[in-house]
């Protein structure tokens, strides 16, 4: 019996579950670049250039292990543009008994593989990604038995399913689940100690991409001159090795610190390489846990990793299938100003936006607080279309998928699901910034002045969005304090916020 496998973008795993069972001898994996997948969105040159050379890469990888992989070049002759249409090609060519495959990390995607069954007349295997620590099942039995979806409790059911960070009764190591207070240092004067990723000279497949991406993508955001990300599981692997051993140990108290000119900190880079499967998420953990029991990191930096990845990761995936396709679409705080266009060149006087965003278009990367509280928090407070950023973040990121950029952008960061995967929006004043970073001693605007034309446009739009949705959020007890401090504000102090809340947003528009 000849089995098709068709093997996407972000599945580059040699234990993909469409593999399990698998004869080489009698298997074609088919692997396929096409123009669909490009350009849904606009994304990133250096997110496209990456995982191009990242499946070309994983392809001799396979044939090397002894598979037949029939792979389609973007620019190949004939190529259709689609999965549906190159699996069709596929099939003219092999005639395969048969199509096994490893479900997507998309609704849009999933949509248009369960249409091959009919569409081609031949049996297809549509099985779970199993790459994953929480099933789907697994999870909408731990959702329906709730009434508040919040992460913390889904994390700790995964660390007693895989025991990781448990002590020999089963217990939190440690006695806490959470050390998240501890990870909350601002930035220290220090930057010459700050560990540097590796970086990956671009060889001669990479290099045939990122001449193809510069040529056929050149009105897609981003720049390819800062290209050095590992593009083989190998890279990769030297890649997490070289976190653990360098930069680990203090990413839990500066995981949330931003400093000018610096994008990666103590951050360990590997989103990229776990979201497209050359990255194993489960194995990643328990290394960084061997790296605690041999007491080379600290409890706080362990667990808030170990967290981000079977707790925050699998949770979001979690909230992503659950919710269904429409999911993107809610707006629970009717935002519709459109995205500034300074999202897309970093030419802003906000010196963190221009930081944030410049390093985004630089690098297709920014460490989640960057995402969370600086781009994500003024799109927030400035009323922008949760949708207009959701397809930014989507663009913008090497590690962007729609399973996982989805609810961290429209959830986490917009509220636009109106508190199901957050208890409060993420908005914040000036002030936050100013502590976690020390983008706000190099901005022409003042973080310390309230209103006036040198204030901080985050003191602005943060009492303004407080204002102007109170009545959606006014009942948030999360939120109590700052609409107790708003309505002890004179008058004419709030009429003034508001007027130079909305000159600001008016500059946007223009």
């Amino acid at each position: 019996m000849k089995t098709l496998i068709p093997i996407l973008g972000d599945q580059l795993s040699h234990d993909l579950s469409a593999l399990d069972g698998a004869d080489p001898d009698h298997t074609i994996l088919l692997m396929m670049e096409v123009d669909a997948e490009t350009k849904y969105v606009r994304h990133h040159k250096a997110k496209i250039a990456f995982i191009l050379s990242a499946m070309r890469h994983h392809a001799e990888d396979l044939r090397a292990r002894g598979w037949t992989v029939d792979y389609v070049r973007l620019e190949d002759s004939g190529n259709s543009g689609t999965f549906t249409g190159e699996v069709a090609r596929a099939i003219e060519r092999h005639a395969p008994d048969r199509i096994v495959a490893t479900e997507p990390g998309e609704w849009r995607v999933l949509a248009a593989m369960q249409e091959w069954a009919d569409r081609f007349d031949v049996p297809v295997d549509l099985r779970e990604d199993s790459r994953f620590v929480c099933t789907h099942a697994e999870f909408d039995t731990w959702a329906s038995a709730r009434k508040q979806l919040r992460m913390e409790f889904f994390y700790r059911d995964m660390r007693r399913k895989t025991g990781l960070l448990l002590d020999e009764h089963g217990k939190p190591e440690g006695g806490e689940w959470n050390y998240d207070s501890e990870n909350r240092k601002p930035p220290p004067n220090e930057p010459l100690l700050i560990p540097q990723p590796l970086r990956f000279k671009p060889d001669a497949i990479t290099r045939d991409v990122l001449d193809m991406v510069a040529r056929r993508f050149a009105d897609h955001p981003g720049s390819l001159d800062h290209f050095v990300f590992a593009t083989t599981r190998e890279d990769a692997l030297a890649q997490q090795a070289h976190f653990i051993g360098h930069a680990l140990a203090r990413f839990g108290d500066y995981q949330d610190a931003m400093l000018t000119d610096q994008p990666f900190l103590w951050h360990s880079i590997l989103s990229p390489y776990l979201n497209c499967g050359l990255l194993d998420p489960l194995a990643l953990c328990q290394a960084v846990e061997a790296a605690y029991r041999d007491g080379k990191v600290p409890l706080n930096a362990t667990e808030g990793f170990i967290r981000q990845i079977i707790g925050w990761r699998e949770y979001v995936r979690g909230i992503y299938w659950r919710e269904g396709p429409d999911y993107a679409q809610r707006n629970a705080l009717e935002a519709h100003r459109p995205l500034p266009g300074f999202y897309y060149d970093g030419k802003t006087d906000m010196h963190c936006m221009a930081q944030a965003i410049g390093q985004t278009l630089d690098h297709a990367y920014a460490h989640h607080i960057q995402r969370l509280m600086i781009t994500g928090n003024f799109a927030l407070v400035a009323g922008i279309d949760p949708h207009a950023v959701h397809t930014w973040y989507l663009e913008v990121y090497a590690d962007a998928y729609e399973w996982v950029e989805l609810p961290n952008t429209l959830g986490m960061s917009q509220f636009a699901d109106g508190g199901l995967l957050a208890s409060k929006p993420y908005a914040s004043s000036g002030n936050y910034i100013n502590g976690m970073s020390d983008y706000c001693g190099k901005c022409r605007y003042d973080v310390k002045a309230k209103t006036g034309p040198k204030a901080c446009p985050f003191n602005l739009l943060y009492w303004d969005f407080l204002d102007r949705n109170e009545a959606v959020l006014g009942r948030n007890q999360r939120l109590a304090m700052p609409y107790r401090n708003w309505a002890k504000r004179g008058e004419k102090d709030k009429a003034a916020i508001r007027e130079d809340a909305a000159r600001f947003l008016d500059t946007l528009t223009r």
